[in-house]
């Protein structure tokens, strides 16, 4: 068993103490060549610290050694030592031959630190240096495609699928189908997902080609591929969510509902669920099950804000004043900059016979909702009922122009002007 070999089974007994003995003697000994190798092997087993230490104490030897500088540059990002870590690899000159390899790593450290542009920057000056190097030139389509320029990253990874299937442990038909779906180019991302399907069948895949089909209107497709998606992964829980939009396209109303229940008995903590539940609830006219499932998503969020509009919306339409005027109290709606809560407001108020309440949520309901014809007919009749004759006139003129032929608030206006 060779030094290598027993450091690793010392590594695995977790004899740690064992372990540190083992490197301070082979720094002693002055085997450098198997002190590279034993940095490597703890790394691949995650002991960075370690490997740090070891990379520092051969730099002490070797300071001029480029692959030593990137190896332990590499460590230091590991560790969170990024300004460490650039300080090694811009101290590697442009005519050593490891150059291009420490532009790679320098694009790691500025894509870490969040400046993508700059670590783009390097990773073109290495392909510039390298321009037939594949894997410089997928390094640049992974950068493309996480900083959002798909159509540059699918230019890059069609040249590098055309003659390669996988590279550096990166499937490059998955990337395509990726970067296209990214870019809402679904049509083309479609041949990507089945090619990578053909070979072997995975969630991500199948959820990705499901959103596909979805995104170009092809439903009963998309279903196909949803229910053999949750057949092999019953917990992959926003396949039940498109599964059920996918039957709501179609205007299956009751098999969305189903979908969506489903996805709720296997989480009933989506909060999204409950709401597509909720809504599908309401259009197979089942109130009591919608007023269920939106009460659980608030629940679930108070501040939920589509949820809050459509209870609120059942409530107004089944006149339940009570219930809507707590829930709008309780979440603070009037403080919500959302017209239709103030006039849903507005009306409740005013059926409970608290004028003064309804007056204010009208009013703060006006400049957001003066195009709905109907919030502007309730508004005009309640100033005309309190007496406020002067402040109805611009209500129902606005109401006229956007509605010409209420006959009777033009002949009110009519008769407002042969009286003014």
């Amino acid at each position: 068993m060779n030094v290598l070999q027993e450091l690793e089974q010392i590594l695995l007994d977790g004899d740690l103490n064992a372990l540190e003995d083992n490197i301070q003697k082979l720094l002693a000994s002055n085997e450098y060549d198997a002190l590279y190798d034993v940095a490597n092997m703890l790394i691949d087993y995650g002991f960075i610290g370690q490997a740090d230490f070891i990379f520092s104490q051969l730099l002490l030897v070797f300071p001029g050694e480029a692959q030593l500088k990137i190896d332990r540059a590499a460590a230091l990002l590991e560790l969170g030592e990024e300004d460490e870590a650039l300080l090694l690899l811009t101290d590697i000159s442009p005519d050593e031959e490891e150059y291009v390899q420490a532009l790679l790593a320098q694009a790691d450290y500025y894509q870490m630190v969040g400046l993508a542009e700059t670590a783009l920057s390097k990773v073109r000056e290495a392909a510039g240096l390298a321009p037939h190097e594949p894997v410089i030139q997928l390094a640049q389509a992974e950068l493309l495609l996480d900083s959002g320029r798909y159509s540059e990253a699918v230019r890059i990874y069609q040249k590098l699928h055309e003659a390669h299937d996988e590279l550096a442990g990166v499937r490059l038909s998955s990337r395509l189908a990726e970067a296209y779906s990214a870019g809402a180019a679904y049509e083309e991302a479609i041949p990507f997902y089945e090619e990578l399907l053909d070979k072997e069948e995975n969630p991500e895949e199948l959820f990705g080609l499901g959103l596909a089909y979805y995104q170009t209107a092809r439903y009963p497709e998309a279903i196909r591929r949803l229910e053999q998606l949750l057949e092999m992964d019953p917990d992959y829980f926003s396949a039940y969510m498109l599964t059920g939009q996918s039957y709501a396209q179609m205007n299956e109303d009751k098999q969305a509902y189903e979908w969506f229940k489903k996805g709720i008995e296997r989480d009933a903590f989506d909060k999204e669920l409950q709401l597509a539940a909720g809504k599908s609830a309401l259009k197979l006219q089942l109130p009591e099950e919608a007023e269920k499932h939106l009460q659980e998503a608030l629940v679930l969020d108070p501040e939920y804000i589509d949820a809050l509009v459509t209870l609120a919306s059942l409530y107004e339409q089944q006149e339940k004043d009570d219930l809507l005027i707590e829930l709008l109290t309780y979440a603070e709606a009037d403080q919500l900059e959302i017209p239709l809560l103030h006039a849903f407001f507005a009306y409740a108020y005013e059926r409970t016979e608290d004028f003064k309440k309804a007056y204010e949520m009208y009013l703060k309901a006006y400049d957001g909702m003066n195009e709905d014809a109907a919030f502007l007919d309730q508004y005009a009749r309640f100033l005309l009922e309190e007496g406020k004759r002067d402040e109805a006139l611009p209500v129902i003129q606005q109401l006229v122009r956007i509605a010409p032929h209420e006959e009777e608030w033009t002949a009110y206006i009519a008769q407002s002007e042969e009286e003014g």
